[in-house]
This record gives C-alpha cells, structure tokens and sequence, in this order.
C-alpha cells in the first residue's frame, strides 16, 4: 500500500511544485515585456505628438506668410495707382490706367473648356448612306 501511495504522492507534488514554479515565473517575466511595449508605445507617442506640432506650426507660419504676401501684393496696387494718378499725363491716360490695374482684381474666374456634347466619336467604318450598298456587299466600289 505504502508503495501505490508514493506512486501517487509524488507526481501529484511535483504538479504542484510545477504549478506553482509555473505561477511566480509568469508573475515575474512578463512583467518586462510589457514594460519594454509600454516604452515603444510611448515613444511612438511622444513621435507623434511632436509630429503634429510640427504641421501645426508649417501652417501656422504658412497663414502668416501668405497674409504677409498679400499685403504686399496690396501695397503694389495702391503705389502703382497712386502712381497712375500723379505721373499721368491727361486724364484719359489716367483712367486707362488705372482702369487697366483693376481689371485684374474684377476679372471673372475662367471656366474650364468641356467638349461640344453634340460630338459624335470616331467610326471604325465607312459611313453609308440611306438604300446604298454596304462595304461588305459584294458590289461596293464597282461601276455599273
């Protein structure tokens, strides 16, 4: 009897033991790999924060240069009228000019071209008038 038993008793503390074993190293070791996936994740995150401070900052200072851009581009308009109106001539120098430096400002954006509708696409055929013989006949093309 006693011999069964320890047949019995020491599988079954050598599972526990294992368990057990088992239990404290997997509490202990994955520990460092979510930490090391934590930092990525992190650093991923601190990439990409300062990404997008960045194309704030690209677009930021693009406003500010086209804002300054057109107040310059105003600044020429209101020298060369100013220019038009003290360095002209006559008065229908004057408004020529001045009618020719607002023209610009007043124009109508274009339209963009688009095909006549009414166009008909290339035939791979000849055309054939009404009661004529086609190409395929065996009389096309011949004189009478």
């Amino acid at each position: 009897m006693e011999h069964s038993l320890l047949v019995w008793l020491l599988p079954t503390l050598a599972l526990v033991a294992g368990v057990a074993i088992g239990f404290l190293v997997a509490r202990l070791l994955p520990n460092a790999a979510p930490n090391r996936t934590q930092r990525q994740l992190d650093d991923i995150q601190e990439r990409f924060d300062s990404y997008q401070n960045e194309v704030v900052t690209h677009f930021n200072s693009t406003a500010t240069l086209v804002k300054k851009l057109t107040q310059s581009y105003q600044e020429v308009q209101d020298h060369l009228a100013e220019g038009a109106n003290r360095l002209a001539l006559d008065e229908l120098t004057r408004q020529r000019l001045l009618a020719a430096l607002h023209a610009d400002a007043s124009q109508a954006p274009r339209e963009r071209l688009t095909p006549p509708r009414d166009q008909e696409p290339p035939r791979d055929y000849a055309p054939k008038t009404p009661n004529a013989p086609g190409m395929l006949d065996e009389h096309y093309g011949l004189k009478k």
